[in-house]
């Protein structure tokens, strides 16, 4: 295992009660999907963070990802909602 910094933001980070945390990634976590699946399993905040996990962004190293994106090597993950503006 090794150690990845998890940065939440918007309304993930209001769910989670977190804006971020410095965590060990599980065995078997190999992807954004699979992370976001075990987050869900945390506890009741973290679930309904992820609760819809098709409409949550990520981001690897600061740079957009899609949800099947590997975790090797990245040593920071971002979450937030969809983005808009003008």
């Amino acid at each position: 295992m090794r150690p990845v910094k998890l940065r939440y933001f918007a309304w993930v980070r209001e769910r989670v009660g977190n804006d971020e945390e410095e965590i060990e990634l599980p065995d078997g976590v190999a992807d954004v999907a699979g992370l976001m699946t075990w987050l869900a399993g945390r506890d009741e905040g973290y679930a309904a963070a992820f609760a819809e996990p098709d409409v949550i962004r990520a981001a690897l190293d600061q740079t957009h990802v899609d949800h099947d994106a590997p975790l090797a090597g990245a040593r920071e993950v971002a979450f937030f909602p969809p983005m808009t503006g003008g």
